[in-house]
């Protein structure tokens, strides 16, 4: 595994299960080259990764995977070679955490308005270290006996449509790409076949991206067929973008992912993070 790479892998500073330090020796164990952490909408996990990575001579890509309005849903854009402390990143990350506090306050008070004891403070107590979502409102649900899983909490009360549903601000498209840019980082489409756009829609999508700054797609992912890869990268080649591959490995969450492998069949050559890092 050697000369091989994984682009698109999450930590426990946003949604995965294993540290930063335990993502990098996992890497390290199964002998890929280089990866990238790649969490959403932090970059909280990339000093410990890009630490651990220097002790383990492993090449650690600092990134992050941004949420970014395109027709009122969410688009996610993977940046990479991001510094963690860069002023720009750290302004566009204050304006998604205040969203997102301001959606969770929301979600609390109507909880608490039908009598549940919710607040941000329980929460947090209760997930300590953790971004407060709609997963922790639905686990609150289950300890307070209103439904029997978390999966049913969503079904019931936080999906769309749900009671205690709170419409999501993403990030403005241009504020994104504006920030990505001033931090001389690159902008890759992630896991473009997982919005169910049609053909022409994802054209469309691919080719406003493009005018915006965006470099690559991935065209690689753990869950598409050789048929699936191929299509996308006719499209990348057709638009001048770089090929990217990531398992979006989430630990726990998404079991059946694995690094560097995805679902089994994922090989993604060191050549693609070179011309990644070249255009």
């Amino acid at each position: 595994m050697r000369e091989f790479i994984d682009l698109h892998i999450h930590t426990n500073a946003s949604d995965g299960s294993l540290s930063p330090r335990a993502v990098v020796e996992e890497a390290a164990r199964i002998g890929l080259k280089a990866i990238a952490v790649t969490d959403h909408d932090t970059a909280d996990g990339l000093p410990e990764a890009l630490e651990w990575g220097e002790k383990l001579g492993m090449e650690i890509v600092p990134g992050i995977e941004l949420s970014v309005d395109y027709k009122e849903h969410g688009v996610h854009i993977l940046a990479y070679f991001v510094d963690a402390e860069n002023p720009h990143l750290q302004e566009l990350l204050a304006w998604v955490i205040s969203e997102r506090e301001k959606r969770n306050e929301e979600i609390a008070a109507a909880m608490r308005a039908d009598g549940y004891d919710v607040t941000i403070a329980s929460l947090r107590e209760m997930f300590p270290g953790a971004i407060i979502g709609r997963p922790h409102f639905a686990a609150a649900l289950v300890k307070a006996g209103a439904v029997s899983s978390v999966p049913e909490g969503f079904e019931k009360y936080l999906n769309r449509g749900g009671k205690y549903y709170r419409k999501r601000k993403y990030i403005p498209m241009d504020m994104a790409f504006e920030t990505i840019a001033k931090c001389g980082a690159k902008a890759v489409m992630a896991h473009p076949l997982q919005y169910k756009f049609s053909h022409d829609e994802l054209m469309e999508l691919t080719k406003l991206l493009k005018e915006k700054g965006l470099s690559g797609m991935e065209c690689v992912y753990a869950v598409y067929t050789p048929e699936q890869r191929e299509y996308l990268m006719g499209i990348a080649e057709e638009m001048e973008l770089c090929v990217t591959a990531g398992s979006d490995f989430h630990g726990s969450g998404k079991p059946h992912i694995q690094i560097g492998t995805g679902c089994g069949d994922m090989k993604a050559p060191y050549e693609l993070l070179e011309k990644l890092k070249n255009i």
